[in-house]
This record gives C-alpha cells, sequence and structure tokens, in this order.
C-alpha cells in the first residue's frame, strides 16, 4: 500500500509540455494582423526615423563593393578597365567618393559663414584678452614711472637746498637740510638779489619764495584795499617791507629768463645730476653719503648715485 502510494505523483509537481502543434490561426485573428501590418507600412515615418533609414540605407550602398554586376563596372569594362585603381597614379581611388548629405535648411555657404564667425569671436576674444593684460602692464609701467618721477622731484629739491644753503653759507653739518635761523637769514637775504644773479641751479627756490610772497602781499593788499589808499605811504615800513610791497619782485619775476627757462625744462632726473655734480665738484660734498669730504678725492664714497650707496 505504502509503495504504491510513493509511485504517485505528486499532482503539485506536475509539469506540462508545450504543445507540438501550433494553433491554427482563425480567419479573424488572419485579418486583425493584415490590417495591423498595413497600417504599420503606411504610417509616415517621422523625421528622425526617416534621417536614420536614409543614413543606413546609404551606408550600406557605398560599403557594398562593385561587382561585375554593377552597370558603371560593365561599362568600364568594355572600355578596357579591368579593376584596381582609377587613373595613372598608384595610390589613386579606389572607393567611391563619401557622401556628404545636409541635415539642415541652411545655404550651400552657411557653414563655412558659421565656421568664419566662430573664428572671429575667438580672435576677438584673444584680443581682448592681450589688450586687458597690456592694458594692465602698461597701467603698472606708468604707475612706476609716476612713483619714480615724484621720488627725483623730491630728491631735486632737497639737493637744490642744500646747494643754496653751501652758496649763501648757511651749510653746517650738524643740522638738517633745511637749516636753522642762520639759513632763514641767508633765504631772506638771497630773496633780495636780484633773481637773475644767483646760480640758476638752484635759482628755482629763490623764484618760487617770491611767487609765494607775491601771493600773500597780493591777498593782503586785497584785504587792506578797504581801509587803505591806493597812494597811501606808511613811514613806519622798512625797505625791505617797501621791497615786497613795490615793484621790484613784480619786475623780477615778470622779466624773461631764458637760462631757468631752459633749466627747469630738462626732466628731474637731469636737474638732480647737475646739482650733484655741482655739489661734488665745487664742495666735494656728497648727497647720498650727506658727507661732506676733505678733498676732491672723496676717499671713501661708494660712487654718484643712489643705487651704488644702497
Amino acid at each position: 500500500m505504502a509503495a504504491d502510494l510513493e509511485e504517485e505523483e505528486d499532482y503539485l509537481s506536475m509539469s506540462f509540455s508545450e504543445p507540438t502543434e501550433s494553433v491554427k490561426e482563425t480567419s479573424l485573428q488572419r485579418t486583425a494582423r493584415l490590417k495591423k501590418e498595413a497600417a504599420e507600412r503606411s504610417r509616415p515615418l517621422s523625421k528622425k526615423e526617416r534621417a536614420e533609414k536614409g543614413k543606413a540605407t546609404r551606408d550600406a550602398a557605398l560599403a557594398t563593393q562593385i561587382d561585375a554586376s554593377n552597370k558603371g563596372a560593365q561599362m568600364l569594362a568594355k572600355m578596357g578597365f579591368n579593376g584596381g585603381a582609377l587613373g595613372k597614379s598608384e595610390n589613386a581611388r579606389t572607393q567611391p567618393i563619401e557622401v556628404l548629405v545636409k541635415d539642415n535648411r541652411g545655404g550651400i555657404g552657411m557653414d563655412s559663414e558659421k565656421k568664419r564667425k566662430l573664428r572671429d569671436a575667438a580672435e576677438e576674444v584673444v584680443g581682448q584678452e592681450k589688450k586687458r593684460k597690456v592694458g594692465e602692464e602698461e597701467f603698472r609701467l606708468r604707475a612706476r614711472d609716476e612713483r619714480e618721477e615724484r621720488k627725483n622731484e623730491g630728491q631735486m629739491w632737497s639737493a637744490m637746498r642744500t646747494l643754496e644753503s653751501f652758496e649763501t653759507g648757511a651749510f653746517d653739518e650738524g643740522d638738517d637740510e633745511d637749516g636753522g635761523e642762520d639759513a632763514t637769514k641767508t633765504k631772506d637775504a638771497a630773496s633780495s638779489r636780484p633773481l637773475k644773479s644767483i646760480n640758476v641751479l638752484w635759482r628755482p627756490l629763490v623764484k618760487q619764495r617770491l611767487e609765494k610772497e607775491r601771493k600773500r602781499r597780493a591777498r593782503h593788499d586785497l584785504d587792506q584795499s578797504l581801509s587803505r589808499r591806493a597812494d597811501y605811504d606808511d613811514p613806519d615800513a622798512d625797505a625791505d617791507d617797501k621791497l615786497a610791497l613795490g615793484t621790484e619782485v613784480e619786475e623780477q619775476l615778470d622779466d624773461e629768463d631764458a637760462e631757468l627757462d631752459e633749466f627747469e625744462a630738462l626732466s628731474f632726473v637731469d636737474r638732480l645730476e647737475k646739482i650733484l655734480e655741482e655739489l661734488r665738484t665745487e664742495w666735494k660734498y656728497c648727497f647720498w653719503c650727506k658727507y661732506r669730504y676733505p678733498d676732491q678725492e672723496m676717499e671713501g664714497c661708494p660712487g654718484t648715485t643712489e643705487d651704488e650707496h644702497g
């Protein structure tokens, strides 16, 4: 009994084999299938599908080798062509010319125009970048030159005051370049001298002081004009006051001075070099060392330029 039960097949593990014979298509199924296939064939292709189909057709045609069944090959064979490359050279073309199909509605030269515009745009960008770099470089150079010019101007006026102190007898190695009370007196005395009699190397200092004094007196006269008559003569004013109030200063400033004009037309560097040369040759003084040497040899001075003293 038990053996009979074991031999019985478990219904849960039963397997069904595929039918060996296909089910016959009914007339209704066949009609539906034909209609579906006809609808699929008549459906218009999209633009993308047409492009893909055309590309596949071209690639297949170009990949097909020309054989004896080809009309063109038959015409060439009649003219004596036996195969190989066309032409006299050995490296002549053996494959058909590739077809380049336009996939847009632009004109024939539109692609070249686009390339030209892109090239021009790229060149413009590169040109602007170069101009920007050149502009930055020019700005740095101009700023550096301006700083150097301001520095040279300051050194020129300082050297000019030093030369003035030597020629007016107010120089003292223990004092600074502007000097003290004695220097102020010698400056006042120099201002009272005729302008053209002063050394042109420090004459601009005196001219500058005279111009400041003229402006100061002009403001003072403007303040006093309402309370004093134009022909009033102050008996208590000394000679220097009368000189300042008089016309001698005006005449000195208004007179033409070709020598001074020529000197002031030079650059700050050239004027500074002339003043420093005068200090060294006439007074044995090095502006950079800030020291007056005992003899013309100036032993111990590194040189004549600021860099040599750096």
